[in-house]
């Protein structure tokens, strides 16, 4: 490792850490779960607070995604095992009994769009949550980046919902409630060419390749699209972040007085009587969801 790699590894976790700091997202109290992929970002993630001496363990939702996640949940294991972190692994076929593609197909079969990752994210985010409360965490941390905040921010602008973009930042959601585990992204303000830079500067053993549920989606249309955009005017991507954490102030004062309900079947937090992932789950026959 040069000179240069050795200030770019310096220079990146002095970032993380001046997020956390600068948007008061962790303590050393902080019981922290970090929400692992096998992926080089939330690898980074866990990588980056073991070191700054948080109190850090892993959970990976196994998604049964063939040998790609096969893959993920090795490679997280035994980066986890090397590092002595404890890991949590949630396997979906416990959870719900089948995977996200099964759930996507019988809502296909039934003329019901809605795509995959959507499914995947309503669901994953859920788990987390209920999960991490199980196991007594007091923050949930994503591996979120900064091309990931810019990708949303576009997305909910071009499809007239702005208003949604009020829940994200470098914590997550707009009212705190007893139910919700805080969110919270330290990677906010690093690129995603800088955290792949990171992870294989540390030879982190993660798959580079991207879901393969994800090729095709509109998200990556739009990854596609500012990539471009980047390329052609560097700092787009900071730009998009940077316009969004201005209006946010703006768009949360809208959505101040949003109540959080319980939703009637699962019992989880909910905007109305019934949460997504159950309204999801009662089109799928012999699929429930095992919130208490």
């Amino acid at each position: 490792m040069d000179d240069a790699d050795s200030e770019f590894i310096k220079s990146f976790e002095e970032r993380v850490e001046k997020t956390i700091k600068e948007y008061d997202l962790l303590s050393k109290d902080d019981k922290v779960i970090v929400a692992v992929s096998g992926g080089k970002d939330s690898t980074t993630a866990l990588y980056i607070l073991h070191k700054l001496g948080y109190i850090v363990e892993g959970m990976i939702i196994d998604q049964l995604l063939g040998e790609y996640s096969k893959k993920n949940l090795s490679n997280i294991q035994n980066f986890c095992k090397d590092l002595g972190i404890k890991l949590h692994v949630v396997h979906m076929r416990d959870e719900y009994g089948c995977s996200v593609c099964y759930i996507k197909s019988v809502l296909d079969q039934k003329g019901i769009v809605m795509n995959q990752c959507s499914i995947c994210g309503v669901i994953r985010r859920s788990v987390l949550n209920r999960k991490a409360r199980e196991h007594s965490a007091t923050k949930i941390v994503t591996g979120h980046n900064l091309d990931d905040e810019a990708q949303s921010f576009f997305m909910n602008y071009i499809q007239g919902r702005l208003m949604d973009s009020a829940r994200v930042g470098p914590m997550s959601g707009v009212v705190r409630n007893e139910r919700f585990v805080p969110r919270i992204k330290p990677l906010y303000f690093c690129l995603e060419e800088e955290t792949r830079r990171y992870s294989q500067l540390h030879e982190f053993p993660v798959v580079y390749d991207p879901c393969p549920c994800s090729l095709g989606s509109f998200r990556s249309e739009i990854k596609g699209l500012l990539n471009r955009m980047e390329e052609e005017l560097p700092g787009t991507k900071k730009a998009i972040v940077e316009s969004s954490l201005k209006i946010r102030p703006f768009l949360s004062n809208e959505q101040k007085d949003w109540k959080i309900k319980r939703c009637k079947s699962c019992g989880e937090p909910s905007s109305g009587e019934i949460c997504r992932v159950c309204a999801i789950l009662s089109q799928v026959s012999g699929v429930s969801s095992n919130g208490s």
